[in-house]
């Protein structure tokens, strides 16, 4: 099978001879091999798991849509982490959500101090 996992700004990975993949929905994980029907599944943030000739790939993935047609399967996320190992994907993923923690904590104190000036801008029009 050939595998796509697309992000938003990019193509992630386009593997052409994937022999199986593992994803996570709300209800679960499935498998797919290369004879399976076509379907199409939301995916849960989570693994996924595809297997190559000579190793086991895992990425870590946002919520999206995977789509199976033929034998092309085709994965769009939000985000998606690659790793070599569970260990290092783990480290990947909590060092990942802490810089997008600081990004929304400096982006909500931004909007604050936006939101401030224009309230002390607006209160300046009153009593003026």
């Amino acid at each position: 099978m050939r595998l796509e996992i697309l992000l938003p700004f990019g193509v992630f990975a386009d593997e052409p001879d994937v022999s199986s993949v593992v994803a996570q929905t709300r209800g679960g994980s499935f498998g797919l091999l290369p004879h399976r029907l076509d379907c199409v599944a939301l995916l849960a943030p989570g693994l996924l798991v595809y297997r190559l000739a000579v190793r086991e790939v895992c990425v870590a993935v946002d919520e999206g849509v995977l789509v199976k047609t033929g034998a092309k399967v085709c994965v769009s996320v939000r985000r998606a982490i690659g790793g070599r190992d569970l260990g290092q994907l783990r480290k990947a993923v909590v060092d990942e959500f802490a810089r997008q923690d600081e990004q929304a904590r400096s982006l909500r104190s931004a909007m604050f101090r936006l939101e401030g000036g224009f309230l002390q801008h607006i209160a300046g029009f009153e009593h003026g």
